[in-house]
């Protein structure tokens, strides 16, 4: 069995060790087990590493064109609001769950665990 790459797995979630089973049990929740491998991913979360990554992606599209519409033609206030808040939140909701996909499949790849002291050591 060729394991996946795990951005590929990730984007389209797809079980980071098969690439078959899906990821995701809904839109934002990780799935238990893989349909496919059975590799259990019930324990595993990718935290909020993709939401701090999509907020700066989106500000970095969207407050240029606020500011670009805001400079050429004035507009009122209501019109950016119009404009610019349907177009942020559409960009995050698209972007959440590839990325959040791509970060956990990334985190499996490398075994990437929390960080914990050793009690053991003097």
């Amino acid at each position: 069995m060729n394991t996946p790459h795990p951005v590929i797995a990730g984007i389209s979630g797809r079980c980071p060790r098969c690439g078959e089973g899906r990821l995701f049990s809904g839109f934002l929740k990780f799935a238990d087990t893989c349909e496919s491998c059975g590799l259990d991913i019930s324990a595993e979360d990718a935290g909020d590493g993709p939401a701090v990554f999509i907020i700066l992606i989106v500000g970095f599209i969207v407050v240029p064109l606020a500011l670009a519409l805001e400079l050429s033609m004035e507009p009122p206030l209501w019109l950016h609001v119009v404009l610019w808040l349907p177009l942020a939140l559409g960009l995050c909701v698209a972007l959440l769950r590839p990325f959040r996909g791509v970060m956990f499949t990334l985190q499996w790849h490398h075994s990437a665990r929390e960080a914990r002291l050793d009690e053991d050591a003097s």
